[in-house]
């Protein structure tokens, strides 16, 4: 008879710095490789279209990878951009964000796309995260998922502009590839 270890935020400090990127989600532990270049092209330029529409904008805070969300005992991701309103930042701590954010934001990698588009995005929805945007690098595309009712409600947007449900901000995907 075998019984699942439940890992916890204490077990998840505790994992060694090794370059990678560690999760843990139902307890139990993920490992993913460093993103590749072009991934993080795409995140720094969503980021820079996010930081000057919400955070220059006074609107709240936007955090790009490393950084750690803390959803439930047994559930720590870290999310390539997080954006936390005003309104909810009392779940920023100083070591990590514990609590539900307003957007997350996973840019897709080879060795990471059904781990974000499947386990994270069941993740996010049973949380209640109010918006979730899967980024499909290779194929220029965003599929945007906004809570409804405790599910997602997914739009696929291309070469387009892109509106956040809160705050209602504008992203522009052209600028992004």
């Amino acid at each position: 008879m075998s019984t699942k270890t439940n890992l916890t935020y204490a077990d998840y400090v505790a994992i060694p710095d090794d370059g990678c990127r560690h999760e843990i989600i139902d307890g139990d532990h993920f490992v993913n490789p460093a993103p590749n270049l072009y991934h993080q092209h795409v995140s720094r330029h969503l980021q820079l279209q996010l930081l000057h529409h919400i955070e220059l904008a006074g609107l709240g805070v936007v955090i790009n990878a490393p950084v750690d969300l803390q959803l439930g005992e047994h559930d720590i991701v870290q999310p390539d951009l997080v954006f936390v309103s005003h309104a909810r930042r009392w779940i920023m701590t100083p070591s990590r964000i514990k609590g539900i954010p307003d957007l997350v934001v996973e840019i897709l990698s080879p060795s990471n796309s059904e781990h974000d588009t499947k386990l994270k995005r069941s993740l996010y929805e049973s949380f209640g995260v109010p918006e979730y945007w899967i980024v499909f690098p290779d194929d220029h595309q965003l599929l945007q998922l906004v809570l409804a009712g405790g599910v997602y409600v997914e739009t696929l947007c291309n070469m387009e502009v892109v509106m956040s449900v809160s705050p209602h901000t504008r992203v522009d995907l052209k600028k992004v590839w």
